[in-house]
């Protein structure tokens, strides 16, 4: 039982860790703290939190654990103020979806005070955004990347692994560089591609969306959600995504090139070689 869990931001993901926390049991109190008052108050209202309150260091006072749950882009704007404001013993992980810059700060601030700082990312989420979209089984099943360096102490790590598996997910354990390029490629690049495949039926004839089934719908599903997460996410994430853009180019290249062969075995056999590694993803390996 954590006496006081702090979340710092109450959003799709910090509404759901809310929401899963109080569901599961896991802390005597959990406090919000956010920008806006009253964004924090149907949380309050239906019971996910405790403590709602605009003041960081009134959030962050008897916190046990404290996790991050605001936009990339001001994950590293409010880390400093964290680190002057949580309590002694406070372990601090957060929810952003690239983690080399963030682990750095936390590296360069240890130095001025040993805060145990663990990264985290849920590979969890929504084309929804806001407390609304929040939901108690969101990480029920997920994998969490979890990123300690060597100055985290391997009990500080344990807790926040303990903390996601509590909350249902699948952990493991990835270098924060490692991290921002494994992401890239199979969660920043497809949400970039499915925004170039609108844009090229706007391209073409916006009339054809009109048309679109099931399949473009699910292909594209992503390229609905916040744009200004997914601007911070590929600026904070730009070099590791220019390496994917580049493979994803290499890739299409290719298949162009098979198909304009009109080579129907070839063409046949390359899609089953793609089709057989697409079927055997989240199956251990052997």
């Amino acid at each position: 039982m954590i006496r006081r869990l702090t979340l710092v931001g109450l959003g799709l993901l910090g509404g759901s860790i809310a929401r899963a926390a109080r569901a599961e049991g896991l802390a005597a109190e959990i406090a919000a703290v956010g920008r806006d008052a009253a964004r924090l108050e149907p949380a309050r209202a239906d019971g996910a939190i405790d403590v709602a309150t605009t003041d960081l260091a009134e959030g962050l006072r008897g916190a046990e654990l404290c996790v991050l749950c605001t936009p990339v882009a001001t994950l590293r704007a409010v880390l400093p103020e964290v680190w002057r404001a949580a309590p002694g013993g406070c372990v601090v992980t957060d929810v952003g979806s690239t983690k080399a810059a963030i682990v750095a700060l936390a590296q360069r601030l240890h130095d001025t005070r040993p805060v145990p700082f663990v990264g985290s990312h849920p590979m969890a989420g929504s084309e929804q955004s806001g407390y609304a979209a929040a939901r108690p089984d969101l990480f029920r099943g997920a994998l969490v990347i979890v990123t300690p360096t060597d100055r985290v102490e391997p009990a500080h790590a344990k807790r926040v692994v303990e903390f996601w598996e509590a909350l249902g997910a699948r952990v493991t354990e990835m270098d924060p560089e490692h991290h921002d390029r494994a992401v890239a490629a199979v969660s920043h690049l497809p949400h970039l591609v499915a925004d170039a495949l609108v844009a090229a039926v706007l391209g073409m004839d916006p009339g054809f969306l009109d048309v679109a089934g099931a399949g473009f719908r699910d292909t594209t599903r992503i390229a609905a959600a916040s744009p200004r997460v997914w601007r911070e996410i590929f600026q904070e994430n730009g070099e590791a995504l220019a390496g994917a853009l580049a493979a994803f180019r290499r890739a299409l290249g290719d298949l162009e090139r098979l198909v304009a062969t009109g080579a129907a075995d070839a063409v046949e056999a390359e899609l089953d070689r793609i089709r057989l590694a697409r079927a055997g993803m989240g199956r251990p390996a052997r």
